[in-house]
């Protein structure tokens, strides 16, 4: 978890494999979007300092996090040449149970796409307390959970492709 004064978005950027070869989709919510946007800059901006260009990545948005898994799914049947996938969204507590079920929804269909698909979901859901964690976490002083999304993607993706050798 983060924590005041460790930024998890820091990383060795050498130690990154080049991915100017890899292809990736971005499904974003909509829901929170002071928030998502923030996530979402921080993976796009990462995938094309690691050498993605601009035009391999492509962006759906769907109106809440729990819509994230539908959206995800037909991206993978509709761009089966991506390398990897990630989905961006926001749960933020409330007085109701209705923040569990989102959050248990989404992990468990992010899970599920990947058991079933060769192509990696990258889970970049925020479950905070309150907006201002997840403010936090979107590009504040915990970094950018977006930028260790990409991270992830370019990652996963590489294991894909040695996997298939």
């Amino acid at each position: 978890m983060a924590t005041e004064g460790n930024n998890l978005s820091e990383y060795d950027k050498s130690s990154i494999p080049n991915a100017k070869e890899f292809r990736f989709g971005i499904v974003v919510s909509e829901w929170n979007e002071k928030v998502t946007e923030g996530l979402f800059q921080g993976a796009f901006e990462t995938l094309k300092e690691h050498g993605v260009l601009e035009k391999k990545i492509v962006r759906w948005n769907v109106p809440g996090s729990f819509e994230l898994t539908y959206g995800c799914k037909k991206m993978q049947e509709t761009y089966d040449m991506l390398d990897g996938i990630i989905a961006i969204g926001s749960v933020i507590q409330g007085e109701t149970k209705h923040f569990d079920f989102v959050c248990q929804g989404v992990s468990n269909g992010i899970t599920q796409l990947n058991v079933n698909s060769d192509t990696p979901v990258i889970f970049c859901v925020l479950t905070d307390n309150n907006m201002q964690q997840a403010l936090d976490r979107s590009g504040g002083k915990h970094g950018n959970k977006g930028t260790e999304a990409a991270i992830a993607a370019i990652k996963m993706a590489q294991l894909r492709k040695e996997s298939r050798f």
